[in-house]
């Protein structure tokens, strides 16, 4: 279900001939489903995804065709109240991605609703100026009029130019949200080539592919003190690859934890780990996981930088 639209639609060989391009910051409560839309958007993965709040850590940029345009997708960290130094760089994060974008994606989980951080995160978005399309996700688990009330709550404090209603999980209604952003999105060229998905390096995409094995096995037993590196890409004559990474965590309690009894979790860790990664880089690959305690790397400078986030010096 969407509203109108009032977006004049170009015809003839002007149509054709124009491209349009943009950033879409997708912003949400933790685990409200940005990156299973982005994945879901861009026709392949390119965030992770885990049952666990807060996965996301800094801004990944999925990119997608549709029919002349090229939409950036965004996947923001979940907004929440920051507690840690941690948290503090992914919520600022998570708003300079909105204020740099040329649209912005408010997701909201249709079961949850607008309780806890959902209503802080639309209180902020008051001070943001940019075009604003609201959509919920989930809608398959509401019942229709409640639906109907959110989102009427939801646009007394902020208007929305577009409200839509989606499954991230399944894609219904995420082809309605394609077809509003190709025709919303300035007129210019592309900025990535056609078929580049992602600005993530492969290396660190390789690491968050793992982080996401690491959370899906441990989210209950691991705290967040955890943090996967990339340390070694060796390409081999044979046309496999050899990767090394390192986890990092903040205790020796947590690398027993990560290590399994055994070393039953790290070698589960490795293997789906690995699975992943030669079918996305569709060569054999041979991936060699080490856990290292390096004691309060979330006051590390470095880490921060090596994730992609800006160190909070207060």
């Amino acid at each position: 279900m969407t509203e109108e639209t009032n977006i004049p639609a170009e015809t003839g060989a002007a149509a054709e001939r124009a491209t349009r391009s943009g950033f879409v910051a997708l912003i949400g409560a933790t685990n409200a489903g940005k990156s299973t839309l982005v994945n879901r958007l861009v026709g392949a993965k390119v965030s992770i995804v885990s049952h666990k709040v807060q996965t996301t850590r800094a801004i990944v940029r999925g990119i997608a065709i549709h029919k002349n345009a090229q939409i950036v997708f965004m996947d923001t960290p979940g907004i929440f109240k920051p507690r840690r130094r941690l948290d503090r760089a992914m919520v600022t994060t998570a708003w300079g991605g909105a204020k740099d974008a040329d649209f912005i994606m408010f997701l909201i989980d249709s079961e949850r609703g607008l309780k806890g951080d959902a209503e802080t995160i639309l209180e902020g978005l008051k001070e943001v100026h940019q075009p604003k399309i609201l959509v919920l996700n989930k809608v398959d688990r509401v019942k229709p009029e409640d639906l109907l009330k959110l989102t009427a709550a939801v646009n007394e404090v902020v208007k929305f130019e577009r409200t839509f209603m989606i499954s991230a999980l399944n894609g219904s209604g995420c082809e309605d949200v394609m077809d509003y952003l190709a025709a919303a999105l300035p007129e210019g060229p592309w900025y990535y080539p056609e078929d580049q998905i992602s600005d993530l390096p492969m290396r660190q995409l390789a690491a968050e592919i793992t982080r996401e094995k690491l959370f899906l096995r441990l989210h209950q037993e691991l705290p967040y003190s955890s943090h996967v590196e990339t340390e070694k890409w060796e390409e081999r004559k044979d046309g496999s690859v050899r990767i090394e990474q390192v986890i990092y965590v903040e205790r020796d309690s947590q690398k027993k934890i990560a290590l399994g009894k055994n070393g039953d979790a790290i070698k589960a860790i490795s293997t789906a780990s690995r699975k992943e990664l030669s079918e996305i880089l569709e060569q054999p690959v041979h991936l060699f996981l080490f856990v290292k305690v390096r004691e309060n790397w979330g006051d590390d400078p470095a880490r921060f930088r090596e994730m992609g986030l800006d160190f909070p010096t207060s």
